[in-house]
This record gives structure tokens, sequence and C-alpha cells, in this order.
């Protein structure tokens, strides 16, 4: 089990515990996204997933919220997500991630990649309840920061484009609600462009309704790799 710090908005603090993490792979709602984004990694060498949507279980130890990980080599890149966090006292939480993940690995073996890097996780959390009435107009955003620190616009898009947490909940373990200390990445939006490495990734999940964010900035340290 991992256990990290959290908040719910408005400053209560919450011990997540995590016995499982579950990644969700090609969760789209749209069949043409879905596609165009299993052919963006085809380009880079992964193979097409034999059905639609994937879960990837990988170890809790994983799930951080510190500001940096360590990565090997220069090859990994970050993915923005809506993470669903299932608690014992506080229900389920919404929180903003990164499915941070080995591309190199990832062109022989998808589930392998997935356990290959950290998991970022931003501090501040939602209750779902206050969001689940305008899920679709939710906005998950990344940004990309180069060497230089200019940050370069890296995904967007509403969560209309993913599955709603309830179907895709059903898909993962075969019930309409997780059992407490289960966290589940929920899928990611197209890149803008390539598949890029970086030094750094900011992440956002913008409500427009009530007018709030959730944010979480980490950076990437790629030790040396040698063969």
């Amino acid at each position: 089990m991992k256990k990290v710090s959290c908040e719910i908005e408005g400053g209560l603090h919450v011990e997540v515990s995590a016995s499982r993490l579950v990644i969700a792979g090609w969760a789209g709602r749209d069949h043409a996204e879905v596609e165009h984004h299993i052919r963006e990694l085809e380009a880079i060498g992964v193979r097409r997933p034999s059905s639609v949507p994937c879960f990837y279980e990988v170890a809790p130890a994983l799930l951080t919220t510190a500001d940096s990980i360590e990565v090997i080599g220069e090859h990994s890149s970050g993915e923005v997500e809506v993470v669903l966090i299932q608690t014992q006292e506080d229900g389920l939480l919404v929180g903003i991630g990164s499915d941070h993940t080995d591309r190199k690995v990832e062109g022989y073996d998808v589930a392998v990649s997935k356990q290959m890097c950290a998991k970022p996780l931003g501090k501040t959390l939602w209750r779902y309840a206050d969001v689940a009435a305008h899920w679709d107009a939710l906005i998950a955003r990344s940004w990309r920061i180069d060497a230089s620190g200019e940050r370069i616009r890296y995904q967007e898009g509403t969560l209309a484009r993913l599955m709603h947490p309830e179907p895709l909940i059903w898909r993962a373990f075969g019930s309409t609600s997780m059992i407490p200390e289960t966290v589940l990445f929920c899928g990611t939006q197209p890149v803008l462009g390539a598949l890029t490495p970086a030094g750094a990734y900011e992440l956002e999940l913008h409500d427009p309704v009530l007018g709030r964010s959730l944010r979480h900035r980490y950076s990437v340290d790629a030790l040396a790799h040698t063969e």
C-alpha cells in the first residue's frame, strides 16, 4: 500500500491510501479519436491493442505527489489524466495526474512500460459529487516545458472526449463503484503534435462551471543510461 498526503479543496487534509493503482488506456468515447491515439503510438512502434479500453495494473508505490521524478534515459513523456480515488471516509475524489510512460519500452511491451515510471498526482483534490453533474464540461490540459523554460501547450480537451467515470469503472472492475484504496487513471487527451519528452510538465483540470482548477507541475530527472 502507498500513502500520500493530499487535501480536498478548501483545506481538509486527506491521507490517500492506494492498495490498487490502475491505468486506463484507449478510453475515449469517440472511435475516431481513439484510433488517432492508437496511430500516435503505432508511429513510435507500439502495437495496436487487442481491445479497447485496456486496463493496466501497476504498483501502488509508483504514485507520488513529489514535484520531480527520476526516469532512465531520455525517452519518456507525460500524459495528463483525471484520477479517481476511492477513499474510506471521504468517498470518491477527483485529482489530476500524469501517466508518465517510457516510450522506448512501450514499443515492445505496453504493460511493462506503465510500470517503468512514477505516476505524478497533484496534492489538491475535489469531491466527485461536486463535479458529477457537469463532468463533460471539465477541461484537461498539459504543457511541456522545454530547456529554455518555455511552456508549450501539449494537450487539451474536455472530458466529453473520454469515457464517463461510471461506465469506465464498470469496465475496469465489473462493479458500479470502486472499493476503497483504489486509484484509477482515466485516460488521456490526444497530444498536439508528436509525443515529446520534456524536462518538466504542467497539468491542469479546469472547471469552467465553478471557476476553479486543479494544477500540478513536475520535473523529469533523466538518469544516465549506458549500454
